[in-house]
């Protein structure tokens, strides 16, 4: 979140707001003010200081959520996180009555093929979602209440669809998805990997820095730029898990690629092939966004970024 005094441009803090406190360097920066807690709970007191920082946010994004496999074993928990936190979120933007630039970050989990509705084999923007599970549906509530608020004036909104991020560094979490970046971060670092779904399965993906692109240039477009509150769908370069693991080989070496253990699991393999691969993202093209040009180059940025994670 950004605060901003009286012109738009000049960002002078930014606020994090997240269940754990953000590293040292981050924390020592004077620009930097931090929340720590569920952010429900944050957002239901109506002190001093919470009422500032509405007051003053500029530019929201809104990328607290309970992941894809989280949701799906926890429905409660994902209602909370994804359903009542962003409504909460946008009560108080609409309360602050200052209409600031909020950006939902939504999911490609909001697509979902099934018998009885199958995807097209290409998704485009104005492809009809059909969420296949309780994390895709709670991601395409969100959008549809972002819009709305947008529509009513309480907002400036920004619906975007993220991809899979990979390589993301960190730790594994709760998402379905959490794999396709730990059988390249875990082998590289030495450790073994599962990977619960067999090579030839199709995947989109992103990587952060192109992710983070997209985040940014929705809070900076036009809304003449930007066009229909309805959602855009970030690019997404194409593959397969198998040219994975053969990029991770070429740049870490057979070693690595030999730390990836080929565990089938039905009910991530369900929900990740579940949601499509091939995207046409031509809202985001004309913002000037492109996808990754291949996974080796996301690789190769992976291991530049975090050297002291090889």
């Amino acid at each position: 979140m950004a605060l901003r005094d009286k012109a738009p441009q000049l960002i002078q803090k930014i606020v994090l707001v997240d269940r754990t406190a953000p590293p040292s360097d981050l924390a020592e920066d004077s620009r930097i003010q931090f929340l720590i807690g569920d952010l429900n709970q944050l957002l239901e007191p109506k002190t001093a200081e919470t009422q500032s920082i509405w007051a003053q946010a500029a530019i929201i994004f809104h990328l607290a959520a309970a992941v894809s496999g989280e949701c799906e074993a926890d429905f409660d928990l994902g209602m909370r996180s994804n359903v009542d936190a962003t409504r909460a979120l946008l009560e108080a933007c609409r309360a602050a009555g200052t209409c600031p630039t909020l950006v939902f970050a939504s999911s490609l989990a909001v697509f979902g093929n099934s018998a009885v509705q199958p995807l097209p084999a290409v998704i485009d923007d104005r492809t009809l979602p059909t969420p296949q599970n309780s994390y895709g549906i709670q991601k395409f509530i969100g959008e549809q209440l972002v819009a709305d608020y947008g529509r009513k004036g309480f907002i400036c909104a920004r619906n975007v669809r993220l991809m899979t991020v990979s390589v993301r560094p960190g730790k594994p979490n709760g998402a379905a998805s959490s794999f396709l970046s730990g059988m390249i971060r875990e082998p590289l670092a030495g450790t073994r990997a599962a990977c619960p779904v067999p090579p030839e399965t199709a995947v989109a993906l992103s990587s952060p820095a192109r992710t983070i692109d997209g985040l940014i240039k929705a809070a900076e477009a036009s809304d003449e730029a930007w066009g229909a509150r309805t959602a855009i769908n970030l690019p997404a370069f194409s593959t397969t898990v198998g040219a994975m693991a053969m990029a991770l080989e070429k740049l870490g070496g057979k070693a690595a690629a030999d730390l990836i253990d080929w565990t089938p699991d039905s009910t991530i393999a369900n929900i990740v092939t579940s949601w499509p691969a091939v995207i046409d993202a031509a809202r985001a093209r004309s913002l000037g966004l492109e996808p990754d040009p291949d996974f080796e180059s996301i690789v190769a940025e992976y291991i530049r970024e975090n050297p002291r994670m090889i």
